[in-house]
């Protein structure tokens, strides 16, 4: 698949050539993996052993300066799947993945299976080369070979990746995704190592969300980009807001499951309210209680002339709101139990009627209390991990709803004066696609070039680890963690599955506290920060700083 439209930006793209760290330039070759100590799960450690008997437990790998010629002797043909949502730099682990594997043998192929893992379980296959990744090296999208959401996770399904997999002559695949995913890529390698089927499978840390990290995997790519792609949006919007100063802009971002996002964004721009859903949950606060807290700010900062503002508001908020989080968990378990019936149900009268009695009287009340696109975007489908789609909870509409009434009965008596307009805005998709910052073009070379040395040395359940990342790229430290490391037990769809463990924002954690010191200057008077857009020509300074967020958690080392 050649690109024939390419902009002037694209082609200067095209000449910038990725940084690997010292350890790599040295050559797959010239490495050699160190075996650390042996590793145990987050959690729910008996349970996760007794479903990952032959993965369960490996050590960490490291890999450091040494002759490793076995690595050059074999020819070996690797498979590459990207997996769930777009992330800016997929196409530049591509690249490095290749490079990693021509660097051990010019006739090691690597082969591209179209449309996700799909493509696996459907024979959809093309051979990578250098002519193919030539017009897609440091650019956004995963239009290369596409991306897919299917899961790999019935006998069937197994049976068929093997089957894929031995047909093509396949030695090793590597899947590039996020927990979901890689929690897949983790049982294909167990279910092939029971099956004594001599394939190592490999995973590579993907999500702008920032929840799949721990201390080997300190970012996941797409993170940098995608929220320097916001933060220029929200600063348009803040410029705009210092500039006619009459109206409340409400602004959902991108982030599911943690505020990470949110967090980095607001420390680019500086808002007047960043709500972090993590705190949200700590602190039990209710809908209300939000309510009553962005109404308090708006009635103060109306008393200095100030009928203007900003909130940022994570994604995910609604589900950390503990009522909401418990209404959503009691809908998940009666949509997955009632399907069929709640499928024949066509008005949403109907379907609120039908769940509501099914519902504690509590979270009946409350469904019942929402305004009803609110409480019908709640119980639309789920997405196929069993989860409720919070994307298309429009949860800054609610929010305002909530406030303007909340404004109007002050009004009545006299305790508002001020004029309450607002706008409403959701930025998603906008950042999923970007063309890769510097620091992501050069960090996905990277875990690409290393997923290929995990690879080629035969190890398999692991996910390609490159730290140390506050530092220039020649210094960054690699290697692999095993993916049974991240895991943990989760009710999904009304069973207990594997998945890896979201990372949420640690509210002890540095980050966290930095904010928590300026939140009430932001608040009240306007720091607003207009970031600009990603820049790729200049001072390192400007092109190649990586993210507040990880500039504190490597400070606090």
């Amino acid at each position: 698949m050649v690109q024939n439209n390419i902009s002037e930006l694209h082609k200067e793209r095209l000449k910038f050539k990725p940084v690997l760290p010292a350890v790599l330039k040295k050559g797959i070759a010239n490495i050699k993996p160190v075996l650390g100590k042996a590793t145990k799960s987050v959690a729910d450690f008996d349970k996760i052993k007794a479903i990952f008997e032959k993965t369960y437990g490996m050590p960490v790998v490291s890999f450091k300066s040494g002759k490793n010629v076995s690595v050059t002797k074999k020819i070996v043909k690797v498979g590459v799947v990207l997996s769930g949502g777009q992330a800016p730099g997929g196409h530049n682990v591509i690249f490095g993945l290749l490079e990693g594997l021509k660097s051990a043998n010019k006739k090691n192929k690597l082969i591209g299976f179209l449309g996700g893992p799909s493509g696996i379980l459907d024979n959809k296959t093309m051979e990578i080369t250098d002519k193919v990744i030539a017009n897609y090296k440091n650019t956004g999208g995963f239009d290369m070979i596409q991306s897919g959401r299917t899961k790999i996770e019935t006998p069937e399904q197994f049976a068929k990746a093997k089957e894929t997999i031995l047909k093509n002559k396949i030695n090793a695949l590597v899947f590039i995704g996020g927990d979901d995913s890689n929690t897949n890529a983790a049982l294909l390698a167990e279910y092939l190592k029971k099956e004594n089927v001599d394939v190592s499978v490999v995973g590579v840390p993907k999500t702008i969300d920032g929840d799949l990290k721990n201390e080997h995997i300190e970012a996941s790519f797409g993170f940098d980009t995608a929220t320097k792609i916001y933060a220029e949006l929200v600063g348009n919007i803040e410029r705009d807001v210092n500039s006619a100063r009459k109206y409340w802009h409400f602004i959902r971002l991108m982030g599911r499951s943690a505020s990470h996002i949110t967090l980095e964004v607001g420390f680019k721009v500086q808002p007047n309210v960043v709500l972090i859903g993590e705190e949200v949950l700590a602190k039990k606060m209710t809908l209300k209680q939000i309510v009553d807290s962005l109404v308090n700010l708006i009635v103060k900062r109306a008393k200095l002339g100030k009928n203007y503002g900003v909130v940022l508001i994570p994604e995910g908020l609604i589900e950390f709101i503990p009522e909401m989080k418990a209404l959503i968990a009691e809908l998940n378990d009666i949509l997955a139990e009632n399907e069929e019936q709640f499928s024949k149900l066509n008005t949403i009268d109907e379907k609120i009627n039908f769940v509501s009695l099914k519902l504690p009287k509590n979270l009946s009340e409350l469904l019942l209390s929402l305004p009803k696109n609110i409480a019908s975007q709640l119980m639309l489908d789920r997405d196929p991990h069993g989860n409720v789609q919070v994307s298309l909870i429009e949860t800054e509409k609610l929010l305002i709803e909530m406030v303007s009434e909340k404004l109007k009965e002050l009004k009545k008596e006299g305790k508002y004066l001020g004029k309450f307009s607002s706008i409403h805005h959701f930025f998603g998709y906008e950042g999923r696609c970007g063309v890769p910052s510097n620091f992501d073009a050069n960090y996905t070379y990277a875990l690409g070039y290393n997923a290929a040395a995990l690879v080629l040395n035969n190890l398999s359940g692991y996910l390609s680890s490159v730290k140390n990342l506050v530092a220039e790229p020649s210094k960054w430290i690699c290697g692999g963690i095993p993916l049974t490391m991240m895991m943990n037990i989760e009710k999904r769809k009304g069973k207990e599955k594997p998945v890896i463990q979201k990372a949420l924002v640690k509210l002890n954690g540095v980050p966290f506290k930095e904010f928590a010191k300026v939140r009430q200057d932001w608040a009240i008077n306007d720091r607003y920060m207009f970031p600009g857009s990603i820049q790729f020509f200049g001072p390192a300074a400007v092109t190649d700083i990586t993210t507040k967020t990880l500039q504190y958690e490597q400070k606090k080392k």
